[in-house]
């Protein structure tokens, strides 16, 4: 059951200095832009005393937005103070200059952060832990000691050799592909490319990877990569995108260069951006989990940490689900395939 909350005024701001306050005003969200950073922020704030910054690898793209429309749900419903902050660009220096402020401007309970770059971003968190902040990480990790644990979506393993699985199933097992990944320095993506390439040496000898471009998670980049590859490997069968922008450039790029049916495209996106791509079969699978769920997740972990009570294994979350917890990692839950046969069903 909701529990009634004061809601506040949206207030727009230009200056990087630019925080946001509790006050009496009365709509629920306070956005903030900062041109200079660009940085993106959303706080839902309520009357009680807990208070949690989000911080995602970067805002305005479909799957980060899908998490941010959970956060501020859980929000909502564990009235709980959120602020949703992230650079417009996959960037760790941009995310320490985030983190910097909130701690200056914020009295945090809990920092929960999607990193770009696992040591990149471990002097801030440990910066944050020595302040009495509680560190949480989810969607990407950190170094292990720079944070308490690490919501996971699901076993990176299993996400690595299934994405391969997928690829392989739709070439028949021959010929050239490509994996489009996202930022470098960015832990989630390295381990699922990891188990990619270990399920590809391990079990199909006739299919050779010629070419992994980062993307840096950018959508323009993205469209720009897949055309490049497309130009430089002209016998390429599929590409693997690893990173959410991937297969929606991709589809994109084989769709302008008429190569629809010659090249297979599989990897992690959201189904609404691949909805028209996969009924016409220039896109043949996409996998995911719900982003939506794994901001709520965030949420309620980080409220529950606040409080001094730890994740445990198939604890049952309102609006989640069932979690499985291993040692400091927490784990969501299993991957979803989208089809043609099966897109209409789902809603991010």
């Amino acid at each position: 059951m909701r529990i009634s909350y004061k809601t506040l005024i949206i207030v727009v701001f230009v200056f990087v200095s630019a925080c946001s306050t509790k006050g009496t005003s009365k709509e629920p969200f306070h956005v903030i832009y900062s041109a200079e950073e660009e940085v993106v922020e959303t706080s839902v704030q309520h009357n009680e005393e807990i208070k949690i910054a989000v911080v995602p690898k970067v805002v305005n793209i479909p799957y980060f937005n899908a998490v941010e429309q959970g956060v501020k749900q859980a929000a909502i419903d564990l009235q709980v103070e959120v602020i949703y902050r992230g650079p417009t660009v996959a960037n760790a220096e941009q995310q320490i200059v985030i983190i910097e402020n909130l701690l200056r401007s914020e009295s945090l309970d809990v920092l929960a952060v999607s990193a770009n770059d696992p040591e990149a971003l471990l002097p801030v968190m440990e910066k944050a832990a020595n302040s009495g902040v509680q560190v949480i990480t989810w969607d990407s990790d950190t170094l292990k000691e720079g944070r308490s644990f690490f919501i996971n979506m699901v076993q990176d393993e299993t996400l690595g050799r299934h994405l391969m699985d997928t690829l392989a199933w739709h070439v028949d097992e021959k010929g050239e592909f490509a994996v489009m990944t996202g930022a470098d320095s960015a832990a989630n993506l390295q381990e699922w490319l990891y188990w990619i390439e270990q399920q590809h040496l391990h079990f199909y000898p006739e299919m050779e990877l010629v070419d992994i471009v980062p993307t840096n998670d950018d959508p323009q980049q993205a469209y720009a990569v897949a055309k490049q590859l497309l130009a430089d490997h002209p016998d390429l069968d599929g590409i693997i995108g690893n990173s959410s922008v991937g297969p929606p450039a991709a589809a994109q790029a084989v769709k302008e260069e008429n190569k629809i049916g010659e090249v297979a495209i599989v990897g992690l996106s959201s189904p609404n951006p691949m909805n028209e791509y996969l009924k016409k079969d220039i896109v043949q699978v996409v996998t995911l989990w719900s982003p939506k769920k794994l901001g709520y997740l965030t949420v309620a972990l980080s409220k529950q940490f606040a409080n001094g009570i730890e994740p445990i294994d198939n604890q049952q979350i309102s609006s989640v689900g069932k979690i499985s917890v291993n040692e400091d990692i927490v784990i969501m839950g299993e991957p979803i395939d989208f089809t043609k046969e099966n897109v209409d069903q789902y809603d991010f």
